[in-house]
């Protein structure tokens, strides 16, 4: 009998330990689940509620640059309330246990002067029948916030015991305020260097460090400055190498969307199903290796700019439905069924001829007009050969510095590279400007680095005259088309039929060389 009396008697004790010890592992789950602190502070709060049936609770945290008080927190008030508990250090029970680092105890809170009551909450309540308990938070050594919470008095109930649990929640507090200054640290950080590299991006693409002082390109830049500030949708047209992408990045640069981003995608990249993916986005489980759900670039160029090149590569059986975001701005993710709106201001480029291709039925007209609100045309270099010298100045200081050399360019070199055609355009001239700093063995960049056909002058030889040496002032092809069909034929060659590296050299995608080998019909059965 004795031993059951004993067991009665411990079982309040035994509980409410259970209690507290269920109640502090929740709240630690939630401190490990979570970085909002807020968050955090509020279930934490409500748990207590629960757990152990307090009635009223608060988070209060210090201001250290203001030296103010306010609830960050709270169960049992309203946000109106809330907005009225500011205290300053040594105000009221909250200021005191800031200032001293102690708890405090009111037994009843209608009997202590020191309790404000600030908030209001309680005016409704017999305020003899409510006990307030708070303790510091403290973290480092120094007291941060106060963690404070109401309960009915009671002549049974232990404070001393209540106040011991209340530390140990607000220990965990601390913690919970640790990461979360960490975390907000780390993204002001983040956010910082993020708005860092946007600065230098809108350095390197200002209008001025873009090399060009021919009348070609002077008109480019007037044109460029007068639809940056606009929202309509862009078309650049010119070659393969011009310098398109550049161009697009300038425009948003320039550009009231300039704190947005800059997403592109290249169209003749992706097949049609990983095109819709990539360009809208797509659920979890859309599709087989869809494990996630997944933004679109129309999502992530929301608020800034989407730059479309080579725009004349999508399929026709696409473009409708590329024409429907264009004229909405709404669009479902594959597998989707939500209907999402994005503000977002498109630029496209194309090296096609798209009135041919409307006029032949390969790209769709209401598309073709919707794309070419503004069009834009960059010259090939051919067209801007007063620009050569600066070009290759700009290049040679750049990879120089890239691979810490100081080669120059003879004036026997520099002739051939003014001479050339550059069917490759700014691209092409890039590459081998790089070529000739990496390849040189001394300070002095050397003519027989460049490509057989660039220092022979027989960039534009027929494969039937390849090796003949035809000169460039000699030149009589009458189509650009046949100058594009012997330059891919030589740089294949030259590289070995290799189709990758042949794209390098010539300053374009794999999959531009391969749909030019099958339009012109090269063959590839010459190959030693």
């Amino acid at each position: 009998m004795k031993i059951q009396s004993r067991n009665l008697q411990n079982s309040p004790v035994r509980n409410q330990k259970v209690l507290e010890l269920t109640t502090l592992y929740e709240i630690s789950k939630l401190v490990s689940t979570t970085f909002n602190l807020n968050r955090v502070a509020a279930a934490t709060l409500e748990l207590l509620s629960d757990f152990l049936g307090l009635n009223r609770g608060t988070l209060t945290l210090l201001d250290e640059n203001s030296g103010e008080l306010t609830i960050r927190a709270a169960y049992g008030m309203t946000s109106e309330e809330m907005e009225k508990g500011k205290y300053r250090i040594g105000e009221g029970v909250t200021g005191k246990v800031v200032k001293t680092g102690v708890p405090m105890i009111v037994p009843k809170i209608g009997s202590e002067p020191m309790f404000l009551d600030r908030t209001g909450s309680r005016k409704r309540l017999n305020q003899e029948e409510i006990s307030f308990l708070s303790v510091p938070i403290k973290l480092d050594g120094r007291v941060i916030g106060v963690l404070s919470v109401d309960r009915l008095f009671s002549h049974q109930v232990s404070f001393d015991r209540e106040i011991r649990f209340l530390s140990i929640v607000a220990g965990t507090f601390a913690q919970a305020v640790r990461i979360h200054r960490m975390v907000e640290a780390e993204k002001a950080a983040l956010k910082e260097e993020n708005q860092s590299l946007r600065t230098q991006l809108a350095g390197k693409y200002r209008f001025e460090n873009i090399i060009g002082e021919s009348d070609r390109m002077q008109e480019v830049f007037e044109s460029v400055t007068r639809v940056s500030q606009s929202h309509s949708t862009i078309m650049l047209r010119g070659e393969s190498g011009t310098g398109k992408e550049l161009i697009a990045r300038a425009i948003h640069f320039n550009s009231s969307r300039r704190e947005g981003p800059f997403i592109k995608l290249n169209c003749a990249a992706l097949p049609e199903t990983l095109l819709e993916s990539e360009l809208f986005g797509h659920e979890k489980g859309a599709f087989t290796g869809a494990d996630r759900t997944k933004p679109g670039r129309f999502e992530l160029a929301s608020g800034g700019t989407l730059f479309l090149d080579e725009i004349g590569e999508v399929p026709l059986s696409f473009q409708v439905k590329l024409l429907r975001v264009l004229q909405e701005r709404e669009f479902e993710r594959v597998g989707g069924t939500e209907t999402l709106t994005v503000d977002v201001r498109i630029i496209v480029a194309t090296n096609r001829d798209l009135e041919q291709d409307v006029a032949e039925g390969r790209f769709r007209e209401d598309l073709y007009y919707r794309l070419n609100v503004i069009p834009i045309f960059l010259p090939s270099l051919r067209e801007r050969r007063e620009d050569l010298p600066l070009l290759i100045e700009h290049f040679l200081r750049r990879f120089n510095k890239e691979n810490r050399k100081e080669v120059r360019i003879p004036p026997r070199l520099l002739k051939v590279l003014m001479e050339h055609s550059w069917p490759g355009n700014v691209r092409a001239l890039e590459n081998y400007i790089e070529r000739l700093v990496v390849m040189a063995r001394g300070n002095e960049a050397r003519l027989e680095d460049l490509p057989l056909y660039v220092r022979q002058g027989i960039s534009f030889a027929s494969p039937e005259g390849q090796g003949k040496g035809q000169k460039e002032g000699g030149n009589n092809l009458s189509t650009l088309e046949e100058m594009e069909k012997n330059r891919l034929f030589l740089t294949l060659k030259e590289t070995g039929w290799v189709q990758a590296r042949a794209a390098r050299v010539l300053g374009i995608t794999p999959r531009q060389v391969g749909y030019k080998i099958k339009k012109y019909g090269i063959s590839l059965g010459e190959r030693p």
